[in-house]
């Protein structure tokens, strides 16, 4: 009999939604645009103490949008993380610019500031600065800002702060998205709040956000007719999907508790397995944990994270690698990548290492037992069960 299959990361809905879509419904509002649109922008600002947002298609789209603001263009170079999904590259390439690759530190596993350092010394000797630095927080887990920003000060070059992941984290007591000149958030079906598929540009910038939505509206002139001076994108959100955003988003607290109660269950019962070593929380910070990750060292336990994948898969448990670095990708095997020291690449050893446990807000403990005894199996450690149950 097979067993049931346990979810990465699976939506969560809690019930809210409902009656802003019906609302939605009532009105025969359920276009792009709207009474959602504009609550779920303004609801997001004040939970994140950011002045303007601007609701779009998805976290790419607010990426392209940032990007397009901050003049980026043909022949233009960006700094980005490598250990990243791809969308936060591609659309460096929809500008016809140039991503060059940075690797990640092992405190956060997000972008070296050392390595960082490197890449602008060099772009300094080579007379072309670039033209933004693109900073993804992983998993939930906040990059080393106050270095990172420092650097980027002294070169005077922007930052697109990619928060997909790690809406209801915290640095230093700022909210993830708000700590670069732009923040992205995604809210695809597997983030911590989702709505269906959507995103969001974040800035302090009231005349850039207002930029955004015009280009993300077909960039129509004020006009009686359709008129149109410049290139636009059909990036905005709709009416419908944005009251799914809000009701979600007045549950992201619990959200945020859950993803973290996984975590710390996972820790407590595989933490002290030997080669086990889960992803660090930097002093300062609070990451939503959107996902629980960490490392296996085969040497030491026995068995590869691809192993340990396929182990887990066989048992209908849908885990996954980490992410594989960018400039690791067929895409991007030409482009520049600066390690995190001459003799090590963190983003590689992680990718190799790495893997992504279950952690949805609405894991059951039986399904999470199930997965740390399939764990804790393998590693052939002796465990009482009953301890779990």
């Amino acid at each position: 009999m097979t067993k049931e299959r346990i979810f990465l990361s699976p939506p969560h809905m809690s019930g809210n939604e409902e009656k802003y879509v019906q609302k939605a419904f009532e009105l025969n509002w359920i276009a792009p645009l709207g009474f959602n649109v504009d609550a779920f922008e303004k609801e997001m600002c004040q939970y994140v103490g950011v002045k303007e947002a601007a609701a779009v298609t998805s976290g790419t789209a607010a990426i392209h949008l940032a990007l397009i603001l901050l003049g980026v263009g043909k022949g233009d170079v960006v700094f980005c993380s490598s250990l990243t999904f791809i969308a936060s590259a591609n659309p460096v390439l929809y500008q016809g610019a140039e991503p060059v690759f940075i690797d990640s530190e092992p405190d956060t596993w997000n972008m070296s500031p050392q390595a960082l350092e490197l890449a602008f010394q060099d772009s300094l000797k080579n007379g072309v600065l670039p033209k933004a630095v693109i900073v993804v927080n992983l998993y939930g887990q906040s990059a080393k800002w106050d270095e990172i920003r420092r650097t980027c000060e002294k070169y005077d070059v922007p930052i697109i702060e990619d928060a997909a992941e790690s809406l209801g984290s915290v640095y230093k007591g700022k909210a993830s998205g708000t700590l670069g000149t732009f923040g992205v958030y995604s809210f695809n079906g597997n983030k911590i709040i989702t709505t269906s598929g959507g995103g969001m540009l974040l800035s302090n910038n009231y005349s850039a956000i207002r930029e955004a939505r015009f280009l993300s509206t077909q960039a129509r002139d004020p006009a009686p007719h359709y008129q149109h001076s410049s290139v636009g994108y059909n990036y905005r959100m709709s009416n419908i999907l944005a009251g799914i955003g809000r009701g979600q988003l007045e549950v992201i607290e619990d959200r945020v508790f859950a993803r973290r109660s996984v975590f710390e269950f996972y820790k407590e019962h595989l933490g002290h397995l030997p080669g086990i070593q889960f992803m660090p929380e930097l002093e300062g910070t609070f990451s939503n944990r959107w996902l629980t990750a960490l490392t296996i060292d085969e040497k030491v336990c026995g068995v590869s994270a691809a192993e340990m994948l396929k182990i887990l898969e066989s048992e209908n448990i849908e885990a996954r690698p980490i992410w594989k670095p960018l400039h690791m990708q067929p895409l991007f095997k030409e482009n520049k990548y600066y390690r995190h020291s001459d003799s090590e690449s963190i983003s590689e050893e992680l990718f190799i290492t790495g893997i992504c446990l279950p952690s949805g807000s609405n894991l059951q403990k039986e399904d999470q037992v199930r997965i740390i005894h399939c764990i804790q199996n393998r590693i052939n450690i002796e465990t009482k069960e009953e301890m779990y149950l």
